[in-house]
């Protein structure tokens, strides 16, 4: 292979870096909410009651500069609560809590850590592999 021959591989793979970082990422932030209201679904970690706390899991795209990311989250208010847990408190309301946490984000988090890295490792062959 030449250099121009070189170059031009590269400038080809340079061009698909962006669109596979964001197809990666996104594909990983859809697991990773499934992963969390999977484990939102009944102990360990939270029950559900009335489905409203496991349906606000969203995960939010955006752009970046050649690439892309992804928020994964809730704005329940009880989001926080349930993974950490409140102990003999009192909310802003004035109803007193003893509620013991019920993980469920942060053993989906480290579960999916491995395979997030397998991910890229994987987009990276795809991209310097197929150019």
């Amino acid at each position: 292979m030449d250099l121009g021959e070189l170059a031009a591989r590269l400038d080809q793979a340079a061009d698909r870096v962006g669109p596979e970082v964001q197809r990666t990422v996104n594909r990983q932030a859809t697991l990773l909410r499934a992963m969390i209201r999977g484990n939102a679904s009944g102990r360990p970690g939270p029950n559900i009651i009335t489905g409203r706390y496991w349906a606000s899991w969203r995960t939010q795209e955006f752009p970046v500069p050649n690439g892309g990311g992804a928020d994964v989250g809730t704005n329940a208010p009880q989001g926080r609560r349930l993974e950490l847990g409140f102990y003999d408190m009192t909310d802003s309301l004035g109803r007193h809590y003893f509620q013991p946490p019920f993980p469920h984000v942060e053993p989906a988090v480290s579960e999916l850590s491995p395979r997030y890295e397998q991910a890229f490792r994987a987009a990276l062959d795809d991209i310097f592999g197929g150019a």
